[in-house]
């Protein structure tokens, strides 16, 4: 198996795969669910308390980023996504529970919905890293980008399950249902061959702080702008529930309208996903690019007169997203030291999920006071405003030039491995028992093996 799938090759993957495919059908179900719950019986289609769902949700991987990221470096990623999913599992049961006995309330769903936040803090960093435990470094921007397939085929199926459900059964069985795909994930980790995972460099002595993420992050200009671009999406571009379920109401549709527009959107992210798979590496270029494209499609998109123009253009903006999200994560995950590759990611998850519950709140009054389609300008601006911070880093940088045969390149791969030395993070030699003695990110000229 070569080309797009190979690193379905490794049995663990192969298992990692299939058992995040399930258990992330559940999760948009579930998604889908909360969403529709809080705007129609929590309250009579408010807005704001669909972005302060999303806060709670989404705040604690920003406030939990140093703790979650040490955490995933610390310990046994194995055992950590064990009692991490059994968590998520638990409180997904409290909810339908809660929504069968009439008993939940739209202050005790804010509630629920932190303690999700609170495990997901725990659980993203973990589930992140623990690719580059399965697959060897050379598979791994190809393991980054089928993740990113397998989450987005569950998002093209998800949303439209759950909206039926949420017609057949109810909203209460729908969080019941999630609760049981999550075994599928567990008991994926417990198949997984112990013997056939990649060794992990454990951080040497003096780089088990909490703040070595941050300092590593600092001293790398190309980590900053994808974090920077990270920041703007996640605030203002990707509030999806928000636009998805007020354009909705908007058209005048129902739960089942609502759900095509989610999986129109996934249906792009699925092809976005399945490019990057394609890549041999993941390029910062490719992500800016995206980025902006995002941001005009989103222009577009708040311009559609009807309901099927405007799910057309959704493929088009889920395609972008996904493109800048998997170039992005696959970008971080192959760049960043092992030592630190936690925390770095525990960073990277809380600028991207919790700059929600900045950019929620502020999304949803937008949608409010002047409508759907005037938030939905607000995320295209926003993914335009990525776009030019890192084509301004990239001209800034002086890597990118004029080549000979014409057109612009950059004068070197930016996804080859970079090392950063400083005063305050000693790290470990590598495997030529060299080590980079600089204060600033100096681009390798040769690839040297890491243990991932």
């Amino acid at each position: 198996m070569t080309g797009m799938f190979r690193s379905l090759r490794v049995f663990n993957y192969r298992m990692w795969f299939a058992g995040a495919l399930v258990s992330n059908v559940g999760t948009w179900m579930q998604s889908t669910a909360q969403d529709w719950v809080v705007l129609t019986e929590l309250t009579n289609h408010d807005a704001t308390a669909v972005g302060f769902t999303m806060a709670c949700q989404f705040g604690p991987p920003l406030v939990l980023a140093g703790v979650s990221g040490w955490i995933a470096d610390r310990f046994d990623r194995q055992k950590l996504l064990l009692v991490t999913q059994t968590a998520l599992a638990l409180l997904s049961v409290l909810i339908g529970t809660l929504l069968l006995t009439g008993l939940m309330t739209l202050p005790i769903m804010l509630v629920i919905a932190l303690g999700v936040g609170i495990a997901n803090a725990i659980d993203s960093p973990a589930r992140q890293a623990i690719v580059t435990d399965i697959v060897s470094r050379e598979q791994a921007s190809n393991a980054v980008a089928l993740n990113s397939a397998s989450f987005n085929m569950a998002r093209l199926i998800g949303p439209a399950v759950g909206s039926l459900l949420l017609l057949a059964v109810g909203s209460g069985w729908v969080f019941i249902i999630n609760a049981a795909t999550f075994g599928a994930m567990l008991t994926a980790i417990l198949l997984m061959r112990r013997h056939e995972l990649q060794p992990r460099k454990r951080s040497a002595k003096g780089t088990g702080r909490l703040s070595d993420g941050a300092r590593y992050v600092w001293g790398r200009p190309d980590l900053l702008v994808t974090f920077i671009m990270a920041f703007l999406m996640g605030a203002f571009g990707m509030n999806f529930p928000i636009f998805a379920s007020t354009m909705a109401v908007e058209f005048g549709r129902d739960a089942d309208g609502y759900g095509l527009l989610s999986s129109t959107l996934a249906i792009g992210s699925l092809a976005g996903a399945l490019l990057a798979a394609r890549r041999a590496r993941a390029r910062l270029r490719v992500a800016i690019v995206a980025v902006g494209a995002f941001g005009v499609m989103q222009l577009v998109a708040a311009m559609t007169p009807a309901y099927l123009a405007y799910a057309a253009v959704c493929v088009l903006v889920g395609f972008c997203t996904v493109s800048f999200l998997t170039t992005a994560n696959g970008y971080v995950q192959t760049t960043t030291d092992p030592a630190v590759r936690g925390r770095v990611l525990a960073l990277y998850m809380a600028v991207m999920m919790g700059s929600t519950p900045i950019g929620a709140p502020i999304i949803g009054a937008v949608a409010d006071a002047w409508g759907p389609r005037s938030a939905i300008m607000v995320g295209g601006v926003a993914g335009i405003a990525a776009a030019l911070i890192g084509l301004a880093w990239l001209l800034g940088s002086g890597r990118l030039h004029r080549s000979d045969r014409g057109g612009m390149r950059l004068a070197l791969d930016e996804t080859r491995p970079i090392s950063i030395i400083t005063t305050t993070i000693p790290q470990r030699p590598s495997t030529d028992d060299t080590i980079v003695q600089t204060t600033t990110a100096q681009p390798e000229l040769k690839d040297r093996p890491e243990r991932q």
